[in-house]
């Protein structure tokens, strides 16, 4: 119980602390949370929408527990950050039981503990995306279905197949394709692939089914092949096999993510690895299950194009519990690692990681054009990202303000990634000679925005960096200078 309660509070502490002070960020989080609050207004609680237009890049699961959170907590960031915040202390139970069931309830609690104090881990439980629920569903899969197979009690596979049916309506095929991978890989190693006759009966795929056809089942019959095409197509094909983001498609980014992400403790195990690199270690059974689960995870997403920091955190709760048997026993260690975390990380989050989210967020722009809108104003944005945040903070339809040419390159095509492109847009051509015009510009577009706008325009508000920005400059050149972010022009 004591080892619960202190599990309790180090999630209280870590995972919502400061929840209701960071903003909605750009590009990522605003497309959920906006998805989120346009589905609240128009009480349609099935098909996601954004911008007004159907929006099919995730499942519906993540939108469901924003939509309880706004109906509990109201449109907020405190709402919008809860349950990524609940499924990460999950997360660090599941571990902990997990641990426990393997080896022992020591073992289980250092692992709890590395997992939670963790970098990686620490930051994803305030992030609005959908893999903390994925990792909890996912998790669950794997854990029942290796405690079924080593009791030799197929009942559990009930359960996993149930957990991985939610995977799936939380991020796609994949939470259910991965899993499966994962317990195929291990049953090879033990040479037992004949027990997959026990994990794929009927009832077990009839339940898996059922789960999914609450969602995809009504998606497809109401919108059909735009559905499927944008769906399996873009968000899940197309992710797979052609790069989002083509400068982190190298060998080693996984490598590199982990070592960070698993920060403070991937220090102390090179510095334990290296010390004891002669010593071979014997693999058992859990040994197997942990590794195959950890390498699979990582390897599987480093095939894929698309590479983002978030795709193997499915595989630290296994790494946690395999690691963790090498510090189990080094409790001064553990305690002060742990300490240090709790003091250094709120201040992180204070200093560091406030600043950075509001220079991605829209929410300081928002602040300073709500007043100035009217029934006759339009509202527009240029810049290099159009930013949903701002949309999300102000509640107005906003244009993104493009060239001609620009817009002949990024206008929605199908198939390829422009088709998230799904927001209003509008050239500089077609802004509106009869309206008052607001124009939200980044200071890097500036000049390209007064050069094909026409009219008089002024300036009536900025925004400039955050503090650590203008910390760093005092620090290394002996000045502060706050450089600006954006800058709100009027024209009548």
């Amino acid at each position: 119980m004591v080892n619960l309660i202190c599990l309790f509070i180090l999630s209280l502490i870590l995972f919502f602390f400061g929840d209701w002070l960071i903003p909605i960020t750009d590009p990522t989080e605003c497309c959920y949370t906006l998805t989120a609050k346009e589905m609240a207004e128009v009480g349609d609680w099935l098909s996601p929408r954004i911008y007004g237009n159907f929006w099919f890049d995730k499942p519906i699961m993540f939108y469901w527990e924003l939509l309880a959170a706004y109906k509990i907590f109201g449109i907020n960031e405190f709402a919008s950050r809860f349950f990524p915040s609940v499924f990460a202390t999950g997360g660090v139970f599941l571990t902990y039981f997990f641990g426990a069931k393997l080896y022992n309830k020591k073992i289980g609690f250092t692992a709890a503990i590395m997992l939670a104090t963790s970098l990686e881990y620490w930051y994803l439980s305030h992030a609005v995306i959908t893999d903390m629920t994925l990792l909890v569903m996912f998790s669950i899969t794997l854990m029942t279905f290796f405690l079924g197979y080593r009791a030799g009690n197929p009942r559990f596979y009930l359960i996993s197949f149930a957990a991985s049916g939610v995977a799936v309506l939380t991020k796609g095929p994949v939470g259910f394709f991965l899993p499966g991978l994962i317990i195929l890989i291990f049953l090879l190693w033990q040479g037992d692939l004949r027990h997959l006759q026990k994990l794929f009966r009927p009832k077990n795929f009839l339940l898996l089914i059922a789960i999914i056809s609450i969602w995809y089942l009504p998606m497809t019959l109401i919108h059909g092949a735009p559905f499927l095409e944008n769906f399996l197509g873009v968000h899940n094909f197309l992710r797979a096999t052609v790069s989002e983001y083509p400068k982190t498609d190298v060998w080693y980014y996984y490598t590199l993510i982990s070592a960070i992400g698993f920060f403070p403790w991937s220090i102390v195990l090179i510095f334990i690895a290296a010390k004891n690199w002669r010593r071979l270690p014997t693999f058992g059974m859990n040994e197997k299950f942990l590794i195959a689960w950890t390498l699979t995870v990582i390897i599987f997403f480093q095939l894929c194009a698309t590479k983002y920091i978030t795709y193997t955190l499915p595989a630290m709760i296994p790494a946690m519990i395999f690691f963790s048997r090498y510090l189990v026993n080094r409790r001064k260690m553990l305690i002060g690692i742990t300490a240090g975390t709790l003091i250094i990380y709120p201040l992180i989050l204070y200093f560091v990681a406030l600043p950075l989210t509001e220079d991605n967020s829209g929410r300081r722009e928002a602040q300073i054009i709500l007043p100035l809108i009217d029934k006759e104003t339009c509202v527009v944005s240029h810049g290099k990202e159009y930013s949903g945040a701002l949309v999300f903070y102000t509640g107005e339809k906003i244009y993104r303000l493009e060239t001609k040419e620009n817009f002949a390159k990024i206008r929605p095509q199908k198939m390829t990634w422009t088709s998230k492109n799904v927001m209003p847009f509008m050239t500089f051509d077609e802004l509106p000679s009869d309206k008052k015009i607001l124009a939200v510009v980044s200071v890097d577009f500036e000049k390209n925005f007064l050069a094909n706008a026409a009219g008089k325009w002024i300036v009536v508000g900025e925004v400039h960096k955050g503090e650590l920005e203008s910390l760093a400059e005092k620090i290394f050149y002996g000045r502060e200078r706050r450089e600006l972010k954006s800058k709100i022009y009027f024209r009548e």
